[in-house]
């Protein structure tokens, strides 16, 4: 017999399993939380005891994910690798994860970019998934060699998912067989990247990069 957290948990998956499939079928904003829980065969009351509304269960596919992407891309990095090879990992990953939900992604996106939606992954809301996202590209950094400058060195993780948050919009509208154009970007922008953070010792690239860092921090206010 399964103990009541194991019970617990779950329930916790099969709502958010439930309401996944509701919303490819009927979009986002037809599926309510009764309808999720008569799918889900459990009390309209029990369903809201796990979750208060479908902005929750949104939070719970993001967390999930990004446990998912930890537990995939951790075991494939090495100390030592430049910053390229290391980028590519964790963005292909990434990728890997989502694609399950690729059919789904532009309504997840037309929901997050409104003005008063608390999915938005930078929102105040998604404050510690979004942590935990850094957080995989902040260990990725710390592997690296040669090491970024110091003077990027912290701001760097935090820069590096907001480019891995463009690939991701570039994925969800990326129309060609298994996403192949997105996998062909991630080849090209990992190295980029990682050279672009090398060039930065440069006088002339340090003060661009200088200003982007200023730019990302300036979004923390």
């Amino acid at each position: 017999m399964p103990t009541p957290t194991a019970k617990s948990e779950a329930t916790r998956e099969l709502l958010v399993s439930t309401a996944l499939r509701l919303f490819r079928e009927n979009g986002y904003e037809k599926t309510t939380m009764r309808a999720i829980a008569s799918a889900a065969e459990v009390s309209t009351g029990s369903a809201y005891y796990y979750f208060a509304s479908k902005d929750d269960l949104v939070h719970e596919l993001y967390r999930s994910l990004q446990e998912e992407h930890r537990a995939l891309a951790l075991p494939l990095l090495r100390e030592g690798q430049n910053l390229g090879e290391l980028l590519r990992v964790v963005l292909n990953t990434g990728v890997d994860v989502l694609a399950p939900y690729h059919d789904f992604g532009s309504n997840f996106i037309s929901i997050a970019i409104k003005p008063s939606a608390t999915t938005s992954p930078f929102g105040s809301e998604s404050a510690v998934a979004r942590a935990r996202a850094i957080s995989l590209f902040r260990h990725a950094v710390s592997l690296s060699r040669p090491q970024p400058p110091l003077a990027i060195r912290d701001d760097l993780p935090e820069l590096l998912w907001y480019a891995y948050m463009a690939i991701t919009l570039f994925w969800v509208y990326d129309s060609s067989p298994r996403q192949v154009r997105t996998r062909r970007l991630i080849d090209q922008a990992a190295p980029l990247l990682s050279k672009l953070v090398i060039l930065s010792r440069l006088p002339v690239v340090r003060k661009i990069v200088e200003d982007i860092v200023q730019l990302i921090r300036g979004t923390r206010q």
